[in-house]
């Protein structure tokens, strides 16, 4: 019991020397008198335990799904370092291949349990560095599929982008005549 109690400790010490780099939470401490790291792991609980029941899973899914990583995007942006732009370019395509495969198949997945449980875990493997998921799904799978068929996308990209500006002169005609 000693030794849980040690590791809860420390891990509370390592989660309050974290959360102290935000300046919001030191000062939502100083008014409330609330420890920081007593807000961040109820508000984590709170977002588990609504996505585990699926009270607003699928809202709070995706918030986790996007907002997470549109910032860190919006931080690797702003770096000249290439590395972490590589890093979230894969998220992003890996998440919109996801999103496109989730519209065909939510009708059914929702009925599974736990099934924005399961998404919001495979979007923290997705995100989390660590664990490489996006880059995993983008080797794996996404790559050999858009590398096979990359003439065709090519082909038909170039094909709608001549048909698009045949609309748009017809359109542009039609109104100078009017």
């Amino acid at each position: 019991m000693e030794s849980a109690q040690a590791k809860a400790r420390y891990y509370n010490a390592q989660l309050d020397k974290e959360l102290s780099k935000i300046p919001q939470l030191n000062q939502f401490q100083a008014a409330t008198g609330v420890p920081k790291t007593y807000l961040a792991i109820g508000s984590g609980a709170f977002f588990f335990l609504m996505i585990f029941f699926n009270f607003a899973g699928q809202l709070f899914s995706n918030l986790l799904g996007w907002v997470y990583p549109a910032y860190r995007s919006f931080k690797a942006l702003e770096t000249p370092e290439k590395e972490d732009d590589k890093q979230w370019l894969t998220y992003w395509c890996v998440y919109g291949f996801v999103s496109i495969l989730e519209s065909f198949t939510d009708v059914l997945l929702y009925w599974f349990p736990f099934y924005f449980f399961l998404k919001t875990v495979f979007l923290l493997w997705l995100m989390i560095p660590s664990f490489n998921g996006a880059v995993i799904i983008y080797t794996r799978v996404l790559r050999p599929f858009l590398v096979q068929h990359k003439s065709d996308i090519d082909a038909s990209y170039q094909n709608l982008k001549a048909k698009v500006s045949a609309v748009a002169s017809e359109l542009d005609s039609t109104t100078a005549a009017h």
